[in-house]
């Protein structure tokens, strides 16, 4: 641990403490001996203007609030190495999967990261390096993100050109922004569609055009977004009123016990080493693509609509070979 490691760790640490912290404690948690607890104290106080008391009593130190009650804190912007590096990763992550999305709004941050790492000798080149994003099926979220964005945050409402895949016609709508998902490396809003009085998700990718309108967002309560947007299988929306049952072999079981496919799932492993697992879902499309991907691995064991759709999905399939 660092001597930067060190102030923070010791600063977390006495603005959590309800009481002196005893020395011993400072020592284990700083990974230094006495004298380098002292110093660091000391260098606080100096050069930081840390209000560090020392209690005789319970031997041990503390925050002395100021004279307005207010605790201290550090001056700046201060990071654990730990937490530096995630930070990077993190918006190494954002460039590789959507470049130069939000780039000129983090490039500050990314520069003040870059160098609290250069004064820790940490460097970043390398992190960037032995960082290896593989995305699959993904689409530029487009030119609208910070339009879209922006609404959101301002809580403002938006008049967009919609572009949608099903019927494959273009429509304008005006919407209230509620809230951003990144599914499957794809951008995704949910808003409450004014024209067709309710809630609908819009792919990004498909938003031709987007013009923020003084008038406030329409609020849709975190409990309703969730009964309806995120209640079914996937991204579709509509509350979920099917429980699929699905048998998985043993050796597929090895995977899929340790995967989220919906966050009310139940998972149950079958005396012969299959596993089984039930998740609600309303519209079957996209469940039963992933079910596909499994292959003889899996088996629909209900309800039965989903178990034929599944079988003429695969002897369709089949018959695209036997021709």
């Amino acid at each position: 641990m660092n001597q930067f490691d060190r102030i923070f760790a010791l600063h977390k640490l006495l603005c959590a403490a309800r009481y002196p912290v005893p020395k011993q404690r400072l020592q284990e948690r700083l990974e230094c001996s006495p004298a380098t607890v002292k110093r660091i104290i000391r260098d606080m106080r100096l050069y930081l203007d840390a209000p560090v008391e020392y209690d005789r009593e319970r031997n041990g130190y503390y925050y002395a609030d100021n004279a307005q009650g207010a605790r201290f804190d550090l001056p700046g912007l201060w990071f654990h190495e730990s937490e530096v590096v995630s930070l990077l990763v993190m918006d190494e992550l954002l460039e590789r999967t959507q470049p130069g999305l939000l780039e000129s709004d983090l490039a500050p941050i990314r520069k003040r990261l870059q160098s609290i790492m250069n004064s820790q000798h940490l460097g970043t080149g390398e992190l960037a390096r032995r960082v290896r994003i593989l995305r699959a099926a993904a689409r530029p979220a487009g030119q609208w993100f910070k339009a879209v964005a922006g609404a959101l945050a301002a809580r403002k409402r938006l008049r967009i050109e919609y572009h949608g895949r099903v019927k494959d016609a273009q429509s304008r709508r005006e919407i209230s922004p509620q809230r951003l998902t990144y599914y499957r490396d794809n951008w995704y809003l949910d808003a409450w569609c004014h024209r067709a009085n309710g809630l609908r998700t819009f792919a990004l990718d498909r938003i031709r055009a987007a013009q923020a309108l003084p008038h406030p967002a329409r609020e849709v309560g975190e409990a309703k977004l969730d009964a309806e947007l995120a209640a079914s299988y996937g991204i579709f929306a509509g509350a979920a009123h099917h429980t699929a049952e699905l048998v998985f072999s043993a050796e597929a079981a090895r995977w899929v016990a340790d995967e989220q496919w919906h966050p009310e799932q139940n998972g149950e492993w079958l005396a012969d080493g299959r596993y089984l697992l039930t998740l609600p879902y309303a519209q079957p499309q996209e469940l039963i693509r992933d079910i596909l991907a499994h292959g003889a691995n899996v088996t629909v064991r209900a309800p039965a609509a989903l178990r034929s759709a599944v079988a003429q999905a695969l002897e369709k399939a089949c018959a695209q070979y036997q021709k």
